[in-house]
């Protein structure tokens, strides 16, 4: 009897029963990814003491031993063993080195990998390879769930509100861990507002804060920061991949229109495979960017140790790409110690820039393939979207470090007489107020003409796709060609010899207004809310204002308001910061329902304009 005879009477004896035990496991997998979820948090988010953590330490390790057995089972039940192993070899090599930790451990009482590296020099190897091979299972098992499950199809939800979810789900989760015990400094941890604040200024990288996040915040709270800052980064590009991924929940004309706003495409299948894109480029940008941090902090700096400079290096990274505004240090780049750090702010600027720029633009100018293109083939020039965003982009940097400079000689760089750290401070804070929210000079200082600037910067934001706020560059500049085409009186709307729809220009307004609609009511709630903030003198109603703008376009910056607002004005910006990050036309989308035709034309109407 031959191997392949032999295996396919295995797997005839295996049929009947497979599908029965693939249910029972995955049932299994799940229950004790959620008991070990329980366990990491519990473990983290309290105090400990020895014995506590030996036993918790224990459920943590027990659950490994239904991974493994998971494997094996669907490793003998896979009719094709082989190519399983191929398809599964991240998973394998896991296994496998849960396996090797387990034996070891059981016949010679420690760890052999981890002892390893920790003889290399790597602290506590043990305890974050184990947290990150737990949150590998529980994203797969969550994968594998949504695949299979029929539950969001039967609820019809569209992918708008499926949108809104997702960050609501990322909000409440990071504001309930910054509420344990052991991510705070002081003692009863954080209050319900500031958590969910935070954790929605996080998420949305945003950047406002209502505590010092340097000092209120112990390194497991600037963790869990940090993280809710990466996934809500990524999670306009995750959510258009989903919908191609998972496309059985129905996209509709609607939902792909929302799709290509988010993608700058006019194909959903072009989404296939752009967030495994993302989060390769987004990693290496990030640790680059980490790696030039780290050589490029002054020696004057006191950090504490190698490895609390390497946080730094990669919390302000991660922190600078993805536009969030949130700084270790408690008066940001302008704390005193790293104010004239200019090497670094050089670096935080450009990755605020690429950040702001959007990914779609970053692949079509950095991409090793497109560049070979334009090289054989130089009649080939950039997309129109990246067009829109890379030189809209520099115009408005260029527009808004002019300003800067001009108006800020007798304020914010009152008493700096070097020309070009003018110049740096000048570009920087041109390119951070479009959506970074990082700071090199005092905000609170700033003159007025240029607090008027600030706004009008931030209220157009990044670039569509981008980790930025407001109304984006591609909006403002349809809006623009829109308006030059009017004035000109020309029957088309043309930017950089190209034709623009008219359905873009609609879109382009729509988003305008409502982006506008959802900025008036915040001021105006702000203007009721903080009525004694403003009648006490410590802040004016332009202070409010920038705040309320700050919030909505998703930027971070504060002339000092933040943590002075009342219970109900930190609820406004909530609501500012969550609208401003899906955007207005993204909420309406998900409220609304499709229309059921549109096969029919009234009269043509008349009326005067203007």
């Amino acid at each position: 009897m031959g191997i392949q005879e032999f295996r396919e009477k295995i797997n005839l004896r295996l049929y009947k029963s497979k599908g029965l035990v693939n249910r029972i496991m995955k049932i299994g997998v799940f229950v004790a990814s959620i008991v070990a979820l329980a366990t990491l948090v519990y473990y983290y988010g309290f105090p400990q003491t020895d014995s506590s953590k030996s036993y918790l330490i224990g459920i943590f390790k027990s659950t490994f031993v239904v991974y493994i057995l998971n494997y094996i089972i669907q490793f003998i039940y896979d009719f094709e063993p082989i190519d399983f192993l191929k398809r599964t070899w991240v998973e394998g090599m896991v296994m496998l080195f849960l396996v090797v930790e387990g034996i070891s451990y059981n016949l010679f009482d420690h760890l052999l990998i981890s002892s390893f590296f920790t003889n290399l020099g790597f602290a506590n190897v043990g305890e974050y390879t184990n947290l990150l091979i737990q949150l590998y299972f529980l994203i797969v098992v969550w994968y594998e769930i949504g695949k299979g499950s029929n539950i969001l199809p039967r609820l019809k939800i569209n992918p708008s509100g499926l949108f809104l979810g997702i960050f609501v789900c990322i909000i409440i989760a990071g504001a309930g861990l910054l509420m344990l015990p052991e991510m705070t400094t002081i003692e009863g941890g954080m209050s319900f507002i500031d958590a969910i604040f935070t954790a929605t200024s996080a998420a949305t990288v945003t950047g406002l804060a209502v505590q010092d996040t340097a000092l209120f915040f112990t390194f497991k709270g600037q963790m869990i920061i940090m993280l809710l800052i990466k996934f809500g980064g990524l999670n306009v590009i995750a959510f258009g991949s989903f919908i191609a991924l998972f496309s059985k929940f129905g996209v509709g004309v609607k939902q792909h229109s929302v799709i290509e706003d988010f993608f700058n495409k006019n194909n959903l299948m072009s989404a296939r495979g752009m967030l495994a894109k993302v989060i390769i480029w987004s990693l290496f940008i990030e640790i680059l960017g980490a790696v030039l941090t780290f050589f490029a902090w002054s020696p004057d700096i006191p950090f504490k140790s190698v490895n609390e400079k390497i946080f730094f290096s990669i919390f302000h990274s991660i922190s600078a790409l993805n536009s969030a505004g949130f700084s270790l240090f408690s008066d940001g780049l302008h704390e005193e110690i790293v104010r004239d750090n200019y090497l670094v702010h050089n670096i935080m600027c450009i990755l605020l820039f690429l950040g702001a720029l959007g990914f779609m633009a970053i692949f079509d100018i950095f991409s090793i393939k497109r560049i070979r293109e334009r090289i054989k083939m130089p009649w080939k020039s950039l997309e129109f979207a990246t067009k829109i965003s890379l030189y809209f982009s520099l115009g408005l940097v260029l527009v808004g470090a002019f300003f800067f400079y001009i108006f800020e000689g007798n304020y914010s760089l009152k008493g700096q007489t070097n020309v070009l750290e003018n110049i740096s401070h000048s570009i920087f804070q041109s390119v951070t107020t479009r959506s970074g929210g990082l700071n090199t000079v005092d905000i609170s200082a700033l003159s007025l003409p240029t607090v008027v600037v600030f706004m009008f910067l931030m209220f157009i934001g990044g670039a569509s796709s981008s980790t930025g706020g407001g109304i984006k560059t591609s909006t403002f500049a349809i809006i623009w060609a829109a308006t030059i085409s009017t004035i000109k009186n020309k029957k088309r709307t043309e930017l950089f010899s190209y034709n623009i729809q008219g359905n873009l220009v609609l879109r382009a307004y729509s988003v305008f207004l409502f982006f506008a609609i959802g900025l008036l009511l915040g001021c105006f709630g702000l203007a009721y809310t903080e009525t004694s903030l403003i009648e006490s003198g410590s802040f004016t109603f332009i202070d409010i204002i920038f705040e309320e703008v700050s919030a909505y376009g998703t930027v971070g910056l504060s002339r000092g308001v933040t943590s002075s607002l009342s219970m109900w004005g930190k609820v406004i910006l909530v609501l500012s910061m969550f609208a401003g990050r899906v955007g207005m036309l993204t909420v309406a989308y998900a409220f609304t329902k499709e229309s059921l035709s549109t096969n029919y034309k009234f009269a043509d109407g008349h009326t005067m304009v203007g």
